[in-house]
């Protein structure tokens, strides 16, 4: 048996490889870049064949790092960003359009129409079946527009020759084999995000696919987050692929949240919160969505309620890229660090709209209470606080679905080294906060779940062994002091409400 599990962390913004022990630890890592490319406002995508060519050579810098070779890799797992959507050529492997990236908004219309369709129920029409309501964020409009914009794809797809995938199926298919006998999979995780799938039997909705007028005959087949789908070729050739999980699926079962109750958020391009809810589906009435967690093996399903946050570190890389404030995103804290407070500024950052618990596609990001005072120290910590007051939101309505009163908040995701952030949300949360040992959870999660599949780990108590606190940071902040800014913030989220007519 090998001595290391392999994860294939595949995000927003760039692709990983990590070797993992039995511990949990990170042997060796290695991280690439990709595009982001913008069309149109508001539209965003990603070059497919970039992703799977970094995707090789990560995973080939990451073995050589640590002086590997594929047999000494038991299994590797994938963790994947969800919702952006692919259609490739079932016989060349060629994609037939750039990837419509989770953020795109272009279907938004699209949403609105179907939403406002007499006697329909609004944008919770199809949520008692995927825990989801109509929104551009969801894999299954996006995959509707592609059939109706990209000329041939309709016709290819209804005779079998078009395949759809989210980002993990399309790496699964790819490093099984592609062309050449590559595995159409996907689970139930990732399955769960594209409003597609009925949660509750965990089976394609042929009522949504006629609505949607989605051919099934180009849906991958379903599994579960951790069996064997098959081996690796080429780089990992022999390898186990034998876990996928979208990410922040992958960060919950990272962070090793196995319990009901137990609740995580990553920080990444987004931010996203995940609780624990147990093995039956709890439908949202505060603006969160259900969605599932994790499906061992043959186990039964597990659910949770997760609220999304479009905008948290990608404002962090606004600020680098589109206006030069800072030559790296890690220069953000010092810059923060600067000033005593954030100036009265503060950044609603709904590029895309607002996603949980608001849900307005209609807002647009905003700047507010600048005076002359306010200099980029001040504008980098609004930036930073966003993400805080955009959390709060999330967990407020959290405890008002479940009833369960969070005691404290795992961290996790690049922005948890941000040690400002980690105070900055303690207090607004009244709660402590608390960073795990390892933070790259995500791709901690997809190694759990090979890891499991392939027996190199046997329980969930082994992967609870491996979870340990690397710093906690308890709230100091008056509540009077907590309360005046999150008026202030509420104030600045009103202004960002109804930009687009």
């Amino acid at each position: 048996m090998g001595r290391y599990v392999g994860a294939i962390d595949q995000g927003t913004t760039s692709s990983r490889f990590i070797v993992f022990d039995r511990r949990g630890d990170i042997v060796a890592q290695a991280q690439k870049e990709h595009a982001q490319i913008y069309p149109r406002p508001g539209w965003v995508e990603h070059d497919a064949v970039e992703i799977w060519r970094n995707i090789q050579a990560v995973i080939g810098d990451g073995l050589a790092l640590a002086g590997l070779v594929p047999a000494d890799i038991v299994g590797v797992g994938i963790a994947n960003q969800r919702e952006t959507t692919l259609v490739w050529d079932r016989r060349t492997g060629a994609p037939l359009h750039n990837a419509l990236v989770w953020q795109d908004t272009r279907v938004d219309a699209m949403a609105n129409r179907l939403a406002s369709e007499a006697g329909a129920g609004g944008r919770d029409r199809l949520r008692a079946r995927t825990g989801l309501p109509l929104a551009s964020y969801f894999s299954g409009l996006k995959l509707k527009w592609l059939l109706e914009h990209v000329p041939g794809l309709r016709a290819k797809a209804e005779a079998g020759e078009a395949l759809f995938g989210t980002v993990d199926s399309w790496i699964v298919w790819n490093l099984t084999g592609g062309p050449e006998g590559g595995r159409h999979v996907t689970d139930v995780t990732n399955a769960s995000r594209t409003q597609l799938l009925d949660i509750n039997r965990l089976a394609w909705d042929e009522d949504i696919l006629d609505l949607f007028a989605i051919p099934a005959v180009m849906l991958p087949r379903l599994v579960s987050s951790s069996e064997i789908y098959g081996e690796a070729h080429d780089v990992l050739a022999g390898v186990p692929v034998a876990g996928i999980l979208g990410d922040q699926q992958a960060a919950l079962v990272g962070q090793a949240c196995f319990t009901p109750g137990e609740a995580k958020n990553t920080y990444g391009t987004g931010s996203f919160t995940l609780i624990n809810t147990g093995e039956t589906p709890f439908q949202s009435t505060c603006g969160l969505i259900t969605t599932v967690a994790y499906q061992f093996g043959a186990a039964k399903a597990v659910y949770a309620l997760e609220g999304s946050i479009a905008v948290t570190g990608a404002l962090v890389q606004w600020l680098r890229d589109n206006l030069g404030l800072i030559p790296s995103s890690g220069e953000i804290e010092p810059l923060a660090r600067s000033v005593e407070n954030n100036g009265d500024v503060y950044i609603v950052p709904a590029f895309s709209g607002l996603y949980a618990p608001h849900w307005r596609p209609d807002a647009r990001g905003v700047i507010c209470g600048l005076t002359r005072f306010a200099n980029k120290g001040h504008i980098a910590r609004a930036a930073l606080e966003a993400s805080a007051y955009q959390t709060y939101d999330v967990l407020k309505a959290m405890v008002a679905d479940s009833g369960i009163a969070i005691t404290e908040l795992r961290a996790d995701g690049g922005m948890a080294a941000n040690e400002l952030l980690m105070q900055f949300q303690s207090d607004v949360l009244g709660v402590p906060v608390v960073r795990p040992k390892v933070v790259e959870t995500t791709a901690l999660g997809a190694a759990y779940a090979a890891g499991l599949a392939t027996g190199y780990w046997t329980s969930a108590e082994d992967l609870k062994r491996n979870w340990g606190v690397d710093r906690r940071w308890e709230p100091t902040m008056p509540v009077h002091e907590r309360e005046k800014l999150l008026g202030a913030w509420r104030k600045a989220l009103e202004r960002s409400l109804g930009w687009v007519e």
